[in-house]
């Protein structure tokens, strides 16, 4: 549903050169280290969509599809921290600040800021990360990293294991973005 929104706000506006962009298969990774034990997992069913006219982004992240290497970590993941049955996807929607799409004519990766509301665990915050975007032949690749704090988005961490679990785990995001016809 989220993902016919993205591509909703993507078909309207004039046909001025390739300026949209989609994927469904982008990346979104994340890594926390502790004393203890590093905690890591991957997710490759984010879906995400880039307007480089308008400025406008948005990405939708399934969190059940989060895989971690070790199977126990995954359960504790989705039932007591993301509580994934009951918050199912992170959001994000936003713009690129101050980006001009002309920005794009020549090679090499542009860094940008990217300002919007993100959504996890039922909490939206107003966030500005960093990141980069990048021409390669008809593809756009989106990149960032940047870090969130679990207790800004309310999700407890259980004093047992509150010593296991950086309070901050650094995101990743990586897409590869198709042009939309």
């Amino acid at each position: 549903m989220i993902l016919a929104g993205l591509l909703s706000w993507l078909a309207v506006g004039p046909a001025l050169g390739q300026t949209k962009y989609f994927t469904r298969t982008g990346t979104i990774s994340f890594f926390s280290a502790t004393p203890f034990e590093d905690i890591e997992a991957r997710n490759q069913q984010v879906g995400a969509a880039v307007d480089v006219q308008s400025g406008q982004v948005a990405f939708t992240v399934p969190m059940k599809e989060f895989k971690f290497p070790k199977s126990l970590m995954q359960v504790h993941f989705n039932e007591n921290y993301v509580e994934s049955e009951k918050y199912p996807k992170a959001t994000f929607t936003g713009h690129l600040v101050g980006f001009e799409s002309v920005q794009l004519v020549s090679s090499g990766p542009r860094q940008v800021q990217v300002e919007g509301d993100l959504t996890i665990h039922g909490v939206t915050r107003h966030v500005r990360v960093p990141g980069t975007l990048e021409k390669q032949g008809n593809r756009l690749l989106v990149n960032s990293k940047f870090a969130v704090a679990s207790a800004d988005y309310n999700i407890e961490i259980p004093a047992l294991v509150r010593s296991h679990v950086a309070k901050t785990v650094d995101v990743t995001v990586a897409l590869a973005c198709e042009p939309i016809p």
